[in-house]
Order: C-alpha cells, then structure tokens, then sequence
C-alpha cells in the first residue's frame, strides 16, 4: 500500500506573490488541498486561497479542495493553554477524518498555511497529534513562507535586529514594559498602550500585503491612541484583522 503524503505549505502573509518558487512546486505536486473554513467574516482568507490556486497551479483540472470547518475556540477561558489543547484537539480529529476520507493511499494532499507554518500556526502541532494517534498515516514536508515579521518590517523599510541587540517575538499576553526590541503578535487590544514610555516607537501594520495593508509608526506615546482608533474601526468594517508590531527602545535607553 503507497503511503499518503501531506505536504504544509506557508503561502505568505496576504500578498499572492508572497509564495517561494519552492511553494508554487509544492502546489504542483498535490492533488488535494485543504483548507480551513474560518466562517462567513473570514472569508477573505479562503478567497486568497483560492486565487493562489488557480494562479499557481498548472493543470486547474488536477485537484480537488476540501473544506474543513474550523471548530469554536473558548477565547474567554480562565486556563488559556488549556482551551488552546483543546482547539488543537478538536481540529486534529476534523483534520484526521478529511484525509482519511478524502487523500486516497499514495496521494498528495496540501495544507495552505497563512505565513509560515513554524511561527504562531497549530498546524504542525495539529499533524504531530493525528500521527501520534496511529489511526490515519502519511509522511509530511514542511515548506516555508514569508510571515507577518518579514511582511512588517519590510513594510516600515527596517532591518528586524540592531547590531549586538536580540530580538524577541512575543504575544500581546507576555508582552512586558521592559522590552528593548521585539516583535508583538496575537495582540488583540495592544497591550503597548499601557506603557507610557517616551523612549518607545511602535512600527505596526495591519492585512499586510493585501490592498487593505495599514501602517502606521512613530513613539508609542504618540500614536497609540490612533492605533487603536484604527484597529476597532477596521476590524468594525472588515469584520476581522490581523495585525503586527515592531516595539523598539531607544538606543540610550537600550544601551544602559
């Protein structure tokens, strides 16, 4: 019996032309594609996933697409890691059963993962828990692509590290008053509001590289307020939003 192969594919922060050559070949080898229904305010991400397909694909008579409807998350739970395990369950087994159904043995079935998928993605921890039940096996690769950082900073035309300085990539949650130089993701309120630091400048942006991209920059003291400002009315219009930032201490302050 031929093994079933999965291939996770990172499509880029928003922009088509985001894709790797590596992608677009990746894209060539399957024969199913499946992609996860984020609902009817989400829509817009499933529509880039279809355009990518049909731009990209060679033979549009080759592959099917398979949409698997994501499961309900409990963003208000007091245990935060444990509502994640369960999200992460509830799409493992939905998961499981769409390519025990429909990649049939010796196929090649694709995940398209928005960016890449080692950076704030379920995916690979989602694979690792199918494959550990035994019940559905394949063999996977994993393919990058440009994430959200490198979408941002090269949007605001800035290199992600100083010379001699780390960087750190964090949450809005973990997200703390000391940071010298870190990128900020997952931040629904943009918990940099509360630092009233003179010394800070945020680089944010928002659907970056789509024609809704957003930026805005300057010391966090300054323009947090129109961050935010601009955060609700967006995501008021859209019904969603994705967003990133950049939060980079002074270098007197950061040289201390």
């Amino acid at each position: 019996m031929a093994q079933r192969t999965v291939l996770i594919i990172g499509i880029g922060a928003g922009d088509p032309e985001h894709l790797t050559v590596q992608a677009v070949n990746a894209l060539n080898e399957a024969g199913v594609f499946f992609v996860v229904d984020k609902g009817a305010d989400k829509s817009e991400l499933l529509a880039l996933r279809e355009e990518i397909l049909t731009r990209y694909v060679r033979d549009q008579t080759a592959y099917r697409v398979v949409e698997i409807p994501d499961p309900p998350r409990d963003r208000g739970a007091a245990a935060y890691e444990g509502a994640v395990e369960d999200w992460h369950e509830k799409r493992s087994i939905l998961f499981e059963q769409a390519i025990a159904a429909e990649l049939p043995d010796g196929g090649t079935g694709a995940f398209l993962v928005w960016g890449d998928p080692a950076l704030y993605d379920s995916t690979l921890r989602v694979i690792d828990r199918i494959l550990a039940r035994g019940v559905v096996t394949f063999d996977y690769r994993v393919i990058a692509g440009i994430t959200s950082v490198q979408a941002l900073t090269a949007a605001h035309r800035l290199p992600l590290n100083r010379i001699g300085e780390p960087i750190q990539i964090t949450t809005g949650r973990r997200l703390t008053p000391d940071v010298d130089n870190a990128v900020v993701m997952l931040d629904a309120g943009l918990a940099a509001q509360a630092f009233d630091d003179p010394e800070l400048t945020i680089y944010w942006g928002a659907y970056l590289g789509t024609p809704d991209e957003t930026l805005i920059s300057g010391r966090l003291v300054d323009v947090a307020a129109d961050i935010v400002r601009t955060k609700r009315e967006l995501k008021e219009r859209k019904g969603w939003i994705m967003d990133t930032y950049l939060l980079r201490r002074s270098r007197s302050r950061a040289a201390e």
